[in-house]
């Protein structure tokens, strides 16, 4: 299959590109800098440079490749840029579907996200609202237009390149005693099995699907456990910790009977399996 990969050096991306040429795929993926085309080049796949707020030139792009699927994984959440990620979630992804309907493209798989879902008890399940007027909602939205759309809603990634790895935010923070453990329920999952999910989910049904690990859990106790795998003091509990919890888990079942095992299916493994190098 032929793949047009929106995004193909950041966190997933670099990633995707070798794994979907694993997998039999060609890959055009796009970056801004040109000095990442030969990362691309290297993986095995055919490097772009492009701007996805540069319409004509994606349309442009698009043509030219002509895939049979486009592939949204395009964010700016390594700098932790939230008006940028939501404006890419808006605009770039209009540009995304517009340039692939004007190459008659009508297939795309897109990064988002699973703690976007509204409040409510238990794990959420992907059928459940998401903010209504949120970037992602709108993203998801825009998506839909194609006449096949599968939505991968990731959980916070940890592994190598991510914010949880030596030097990145979430390490820094916690090694300097930053980030407390509180109840707020988060859904992890590795950026390994994050990037199988994505290889797999080409053949899946279109849909939504939740790509996170199977223990969904509260700060307090996650974050003791990963502070321990990365040599970190143990974190503090605000007062606060014991009302109720905020956020919300989510269910991974869908992707898990689509085929998905993900290969650390808990962040209890996972943290210390990445803390030893063992990826």
């Amino acid at each position: 299959m032929r793949i047009f990969l929106a995004g193909g050096t950041g966190v997933i991306g670099r990633r995707l590109v070798p794994a979907l040429i694993a997998a039999g795929h060609e890959v055009v993926a796009t970056t801004r800098r040109l000095e990442n085309v030969d990362q691309i080049n290297r993986s095995g796949g055919k490097g772009v440079v492009v701007d996805v707020y540069d319409a004509a030139r994606l349309t442009e792009l698009i043509w030219t490749a002509a895939p049979d699927l486009v592939m949204h994984q395009l964010s700016d959440l390594r700098h932790f840029d939230t008006e940028a990620t939501a404006r890419i979630r808006r605009v770039g992804t209009r540009n995304l579907v517009a340039a692939a309907q004007q190459a008659g493209v009508g297939r795309i798989v897109v990064q988002s996200i699973a703690w976007a879902y509204e409040d409510g008890y238990g794990l959420a399940s992907e059928d459940e609202p998401i903010e209504e007027g949120s970037a992602v909602a709108a993203m998801e939205e825009l998506v839909g237009r194609l006449a096949t759309a599968t939505i991968l809603r990731y959980g916070w990634w940890y592994g190598p390149g991510t914010w949880y790895a030596e030097g990145g935010r979430v390490a820094d923070a916690v090694a300097e005693g930053l980030l407390p453990a509180t109840r707020t329920v988060n859904s992890l999952v590795h950026v390994d099995d994050a990037v199988s999910a994505t290889v797999q989910a080409i053949d899946w049904p279109a849909g939504v699907y939740n790509i996170a690990d199977d223990e969904p859990a509260p700060g307090t106790q996650w974050l003791p456990v990963y502070a321990n795998a990365i040599g970190a003091p143990a974190p503090t509990s605000p007062v606060w910790t014991n009302r109720s919890p905020g956020g919300r888990g989510a269910s991974n079942a869908k992707a898990r009977a689509a085929g998905w095992k993900p290969s650390h299916p808990t962040w209890r493994s996972g943290f210390a399996a990445a803390a030893l190098g063992d990826e």
